[in-house]
């Protein structure tokens, strides 16, 4: 089978931050500037292109969250010049760990728009093989995040940094939505905290980057592990053996576009149609065909978050 027929689920980009105007200075900016301002439509039509029908566009902060959240709203219009025939996105809420000195509350107002009061936590699935596009009472936030602990930077205290992830983790219980973790050089804290808050039922820990020991504490919590470009590297050994033991109905995939391009790209910004690459690099990690990886990413990706 042709790759470019094989549907994929990028499950977690920023397209906020990649295409379109340049942002205004914001404390909710990610380090760096936006790469490049070629028009949503044409991204969405090259994931279409890929197979690439259904992505995640990730908040980091009250700006980017608002961005998602209004991103998603204006490709659902009909005629809407961003909109690409088969293609859905949704959003996400969160506070990233560079910024958590700003608190929790900064989110406030994008929750109260944007998450309807009294979420259901049991959302019934939509139908199998509904197309893209078609889910009926589809959510326009499905998660909370990205949200966790960097140590690597340190742009934010570390017990800064615990509260105010503890405090996302219980949005995400609260609201009945996913979680969707950040966690760099950080692993002993990120699980005590979600230890001492309980672990969502639906938690992803997104770019995973660690090996198979921390695979498996993650695994452990019940917590879902998402791939990126990093497992085309060269130097990524460790992580493609998390890739391998990771179960399947476990896995995710995603771009972390504009960042983590992966090979054979690196060097120019990432998109969402280079999800593939990254599939096909898990299955040859895992020694399974590359359709079998999609479609199971694909479906774990609807289960997680409930569309």
């Amino acid at each position: 089978m042709d790759d470019a027929v094989v549907e994929w689920f990028d499950s977690h980009c920023h397209l906020q931050r990649s295409f379109g105007d340049e942002p205004a200075a914001g404390a909710d900016d990610l380090i760096g500037e936006r790469p490049h301002a070629t028009s949503l439509s044409a991204a969405l039509a090259r994931a279409s292109e890929a197979g690439v029908t259904r992505m995640v566009c990730v908040g980091t902060g009250a700006r980017s969250s608002s961005e998602a959240v209004e991103l998603v709203r204006s490709e659902r219009r009909p005629g809407a010049a961003a909109r690409a025939e088969g293609v859905e996105v949704w959003a996400t809420v969160g506070l990233h760990p560079h910024d958590a000195v700003d608190g929790v509350a900064v989110l406030d107002a994008v929750l109260a728009d944007a998450v309807p009061e009294g979420y259901p936590a049991e959302r019934a699935m939509p139908e199998r093989g509904t197309p893209a596009g078609k889910v009926p009472d589809s959510p326009v936030v499905v998660a909370i995040g990205e949200c966790g602990l960097d140590y690597h930077y340190d742009h934010s205290p570390r017990a800064v940094q615990r509260e105010v992830f503890a405090r996302q983790v219980d949005l995400a219980h609260r609201c009945g939505l996913a979680l969707v973790i950040h966690t760099r050089a950080a692993w002993d804290d990120t699980v005590s905290v979600l230890e001492s808050t309980g672990v969502p039922e639906r938690t992803v820990v997104h770019c995973f980057t660690g090996g198979p020991d921390e695979a498996r504490r993650c695994l452990d919590l019940g917590a879902v592990l998402s791939f990126s470009g990093v497992v085309t590297f060269k130097s990524a050994d460790e992580v493609r053996a998390a890739a391998a033991l990771c179960p399947l109905d476990r896995l995710l995939v995603e771009t972390d576009a504009p960042f983590l391009t992966p090979v054979p790209h690196r060097g120019t910004p990432n998109e969402p149609s280079r999800v593939p690459l990254v599939g096909a690099a898990v299955a040859a990690a895992k020694g399974l065909g590359v359709e079998q990886v999609a479609a199971a990413t694909v479906a774990n990706a609807r289960r997680i978050f409930r569309i």
